[in-house]
């Protein structure tokens, strides 16, 4: 109670003493702060818990350890779900969205720390998935509290969301411009001065508070040797053309496996089914163990020999084609890793992967192009390109793809290439695949917010919140005349008419009966269930304002009336809609 006092005063003090911008500002340097922290906090989790479960590893030898570990994580972290989160933790930039979307920009508290202990469990443990998504919700949330406990309004908590993603990206990769772009264009936030301020604070404080712990070192440290040759562009060209379809691979691949262990309704057989299949996999080819920058930073330096250690292939280290095979099995089972991952109850992203896969996908293009004696690409540069193309076509985020790889190299060398591949991976993806993986699951379901405004406050607004209910209702059995001293009553022109059970039979319009309404002679002959008609459609409280507006303009009317569960509740005006629409286009674009 003395905390709800104490916050009550400071919200009131605020007000009067702390202009409403600067004090976003105050908050968005405080959730860049906190959000860098907890990306420092769960990169040296992961870190730790690889070096204490891996020294026992040879390198030379397989390792039946392999199989065990990714089991053990999964079953502890859906262990940690069940009995204290008790809620759905997983797709964290996909729950990130829904929130903006249908829960006002609210994402529960728990979702503070909960993410961060269920990734380390199963990422820690060789999970093969990300931990960008984890770090990115927790970001986000404390953005979503902090915009709570202060009662801001929904505008601000967008934004206060996306500084959380902002500085957990920056905490992450050091990328402060990805991390401003990845607000705006993953998650959709308007790009005006009123987001882009907070947006820039909060990034630069994750990556300064990154630098601060992590020292300049990034996930995977590199610095461009080779320069970017024009008459390299077709090349250029076809990585990003292969790489659109990969990601159209990686998009519908994961989707349906994930909803295949969505039909085990069993926890347990679902884990046990998705741990095996993961822990075979890593068994088989070890890359797929954790997030895989190590493998990343290989194929960066160079160290080919090292790819295959603890595997199958170790004996055929040396062997180019053999290393291009391996390769190729990597990237396809790198899917089927990280959905059984995911889909048997661990917690993790698709960012890490999606990098993962790229730097692999771009390695293995340039060493088939360098085959041909007039061809000659750096497969360094095409491994960074690679990252780049298929973030751009899985996430459908172009300029978030082309910024990050540019800031962790260190320039601007490779931008031209960048763009190009980035660029056509979106396009070709975009042939296929309307939506990123990120946001296909909200959008089947109809509860995506995108940048189209009208789409937007649609999904906002809800049929419950705007019912009319100052209409006088009459009988069936009522006679003209009382319905003449109900139109004296009343402000409106429509009546609803109801039988005994409260169930609407029919309606009354003003302009129908205008021509009887002074003829005294018909108020005591005339009955109202003679003058009603049927409505042409009905709505529902709980249906989508989407679906409301389409039957607005399909029957040309300007009222509809409400049901549910066949009973009448009231009506839905479009001219109440208009006027709700209008605020809220106000509070959502007003800078």
């Amino acid at each position: 109670m003395n905390v709800n006092k104490f916050f009550a005063r400071f919200i009131l003090w605020r007000e009067k003493h702390l202009p409403h911008r600067q004090f976003v500002y105050l908050l968005s340097f405080i959730i860049g702060i906190l959000s860098s922290l907890a990306a420092v906090l769960l990169k040296n989790a992961v870190h730790y818990t690889h070096m204490f479960l891996n020294h026992r590893l040879s390198y030379e030898s397989f390792n039946l350890l392999y199989l065990a570990y990714p089991l053990i994580g999964i079953f502890l972290t859906v262990l940690f779900v069940n009995i204290f989160v008790k809620d759905n933790i997983s797709h964290g930039i996909t729950r990130i969205l829904f929130a903006i979307s249908k829960k006002n920009g609210i994402i529960k508290r728990h979702n503070n720390y909960t993410s961060l202990i269920a990734s380390t469990l199963t990422v820690g443990f060789g999970g093969s998935v990300g931990l960008e998504a984890p770090i990115v919700l927790t970001g986000s949330s404390i953005g979503s509290t902090l915009g709570n406990l202060f009662r801001l309004n929904y505008k601000t908590r967008i934004i206060l969301i996306g500084c959380g993603a902002a500085g957990a990206i920056a905490g992450i990769f050091k990328a402060p411009i990805a991390a401003v772009i990845f607000g705006l264009e993953v998650l959709m936030l308007d790009l005006t001065m009123w987001s882009m301020i907070p947006l820039l604070i909060s990034a630069v404080t994750g990556a300064t508070v990154s630098y601060f712990f992590l020292g300049r070192g990034v996930i995977f440290s590199f610095q461009l040797e080779n320069p970017f040759i024009l008459h390299n562009i077709p090349y250029y060209v076809i990585l990003g053309v292969v790489s659109g379809f990969v990601s159209l691979y990686f998009t519908r691949g994961t989707l349906f496996l994930e909803s295949q262990f969505g039909k085990i309704t069993n926890v347990y057989q679902k884990l046990l089914i998705g741990g095996t299949i993961l822990g075979i996999l890593i068994f088989l080819l070890p890359p797929l163990y954790g997030e895989g920058y190590d493998t990343l930073n290989t194929l960066l330096h160079g160290d080919l020999s090292e790819l295959t250690n603890g595997s199958l292939f170790y004996q055929y280290r040396e062997s180019l084609l053999w290393i291009i095979v391996f390769l190729i099995l990597v990237l396809f089972f790198k899917v089927v890793a990280m959905a059984s991952t995911n889909g048997s109850g661990g917690v993790g992203g698709i960012f890490a992967p999606t990098l993962f896969m790229g730097g692999i996908l771009g390695f293995i293009v340039a060493k088939i192009l360098n085959l041909f004696n007039f061809i000659n690409v750096s497969e360094r540069n095409f491994a960074l390109i690679g990252m780049a193309g298929l973030m751009a076509g899985v996430m459908h985020a172009p300029l978030t793809a082309i910024f990050l790889i540019a800031e962790i190299t260190g320039g601007y060398a490779l931008l031209i290439p960048l763009i190009i591949s980035s660029t056509i991976s979106f396009m070709t993806i975009r042939y296929f695949e309307p939506h990123s993986l990120y946001t296909s699951r909200l959008a089947k379901r109809g509860e995506l917010i995108t940048h189209h405004k009208d789409k937007a406050i649609l999904t906002l607004l809800k049929v419950g919140k705007v019912i009319e209910k100052d209409f006088i209702e009459l009988s069936p059995e009522d006679t003209l005349g009382k319905l003449v001293k109900a139109i004296a009553k009343s402000k409106r022109n429509i009546f609803p008419v109801l039988n005994k059970d409260g169930m609407l039979v029919g309606i009354i319009l003003l302009d129908t009966i205008r021509h009887i309404i002074f003829n005294t002679e018909m108020y005591s002959t005339t009955f109202v269930r003679d003058l009603m008609i049927l409505p042409p459609a009905y709505v529902s409280s709980n249906e989508s304002m989407e679906s409301v507006m389409g039957k607005f303009e399909e029957y040309n009317v300007w009222n509809l009336p409400v049901i549910d569960n066949g009973k009448y509740v009231g009506f839905l005006s479009k001219s109440k809609l208009f006027s709700v629409y209008r605020k809220w286009l106000m509070d959502i674009s007003e800078e």
